[in-house]
């Protein structure tokens, strides 16, 4: 049965935008974000984040603004904005709160408030009513109520959309919670998981994240110990893997907006709570610590191979969080620059991906173009996207000095079999 709501979704980067994009192949739909630029852009047919084609775009009723009054349009209102951490790990909140006073400006009774941003368990209603209900002077649960369905969005995934992955839903109360599965299930043809309460939502996506995380930072701590032995760690994994119930975690950069940042919203609940997470903690603090693991290797190899440190060009390819996505928050990549920067070695990056701009702006690095990078001692392949993979070892021996030097396969997935001659292999 189609519901009656109107809905609008505040926040159009990746989360928000497949969502808003989805609802909007049903009925018209309010598109809100603070960046003009950013409703510009898409009014033009061009998505930044490549998550959405241009015919997408246009084969929906989505009506793009930054203007906040177009809300009171709405009255089943999606909260989707990042929540990032600080610089000193703790849980940053000023986004969803700014977009929850942005909301409750144009909050009218009857309305439906709908989080989709990763918090801690309990944010919703500990920090995020309150704003609503100060700035607009309404009741939850008497003139509006609010509910929490985390986002299951995975940058780059061209299998797994918002529609066809088990959407989970909790709502203030019972009725709350009817109406946003009813809502939800309009469009999410997985079905929908009704959660017995937000806090519980909340919790639910959290672990999902966390438990990712432990059991990559397991494997990377496993690559460091094969490494020490000599031994490849891809090798071990393959023969491992052949038990039915092994799980199939593979060693890298732990970046991006959720594994790489929800450990610290759930550490830092508990530790409110009283209780300092160990196991937690632990697994952040070794993948965090990955990018410098992978520096001081390729210092290792350049010694190892007649290379003068402070006299050698090292040039990385992929700069993004991920492959073959553009999104540079969290990326963990830039650790591997900085150490390797710190010890006087030249780093040039080169990545087709990005936005050069954001680059410059967010870390003051000059990005190259396939024509412009030098010839280098050492190739760090950061993020294998689909463009460096197709080139091949060919293209990766053209970069180097007369075609002789070290390649870092960070994700382990350049052919082994093929290696040219002249060329040291090591991979994490």
């Amino acid at each position: 049965m189609k519901h009656q709501r109107k809905i609008s979704v505040i926040g159009l980067g990746y989360v928000g935008l497949p969502v808003a994009v989805a609802f909007a192949k049903q009925d018209r739909v309010i598109g809100f974000d603070i960046e003009a630029q950013r409703i510009a852009e898409l009014n033009e047919g061009y998505d930044r984040t490549q998550e959405m084609a241009p015919e997408d775009l246009q084969s929906c009723t989505l009506h793009l603004t930054d203007n906040p009054t177009d809300l009171r349009q709405a009255d089943f209102q999606i909260i989707a904005v990042p929540t990032p951490v600080d610089e000193q790990k703790q849980p940053n909140l000023l986004p969803v709160l700014k977009a929850s006073k942005t909301v409750g400006s144009q909050l009218k009774g009857g309305d439906i408030v709908v989080y989709e941003s990763t918090v801690y368990p309990g944010a919703t209603e500990e920090a995020c009513v309150p704003v609503l209900e100060r700035q607009s002077g309404l009741r939850c649960g008497l003139d509006f109520t609010v509910g929490y369905s985390p986002e299951r969005i995975n940058p780059g995934d061209k299998t797994h959309h918002f529609t066809n992955i088990i959407k989970v839903v909790s709502g203030y109360d019972a009725q709350t919670l009817e109406i946003i599965a009813q809502v939800y299930e309009s469009v999410v043809t997985a079905g929908v998981h009704r959660a017995p309460s937000i806090k519980i939502a909340e919790a639910s996506k959290v672990i999902e994240n966390v438990q990712r995380d432990i059991n990559i930072a397991f494997i990377n701590e496993l690559a460091m110990i094969f490494n020490r032995m000599g031994i490849d760690t891809a090798d071990v994994l393959a023969a491992a893997g052949t038990k039915w119930n092994f799980l199939p975690f593979t060693p890298g950069l732990v970046g991006g907006h959720c594994i790489g940042i929800d450990p610290y919203y759930l550490s830092h609940k508990a530790e409110q709570l009283g209780y300092t997470p160990q196991i937690i903690s632990a697994a952040r603090h070794l993948n965090d610590s990955m990018g410098e693991f992978i520096a001081i290797h390729v210092l290792e190899q350049l010694s190892r191979q007649g290379y003068l440190v402070a006299e050698s060009t090292v040039t990385l390819l992929g700069l993004s969080f991920k492959e073959n996505v553009s999104d540079l928050r969290n990326t963990r990549v830039i650790d591997i620059v900085q150490t390797l920067q710190k010890q006087g070695v030249k780093v040039q990056v080169h990545d087709p991906v990005v936005d050069v701009q954001e680059v410059m702006r967010d870390h003051a690095i000059v990005l190259q173009s396939k024509q412009s990078l030098q010839k280098a001692q050492c190739i760090v392949l950061a993020v294998p996207h689909q463009a460096f993979i197709e080139a091949g070892w060919t293209w990766l021996q053209s970069l180097l000095d007369q075609g002789t030097g070290i390649v870092i396969d960070v994700k382990g997935v350049l052919p082994r079999q093929s290696v040219p001659e002249k060329i040291t292999l090591w991979r994490l």
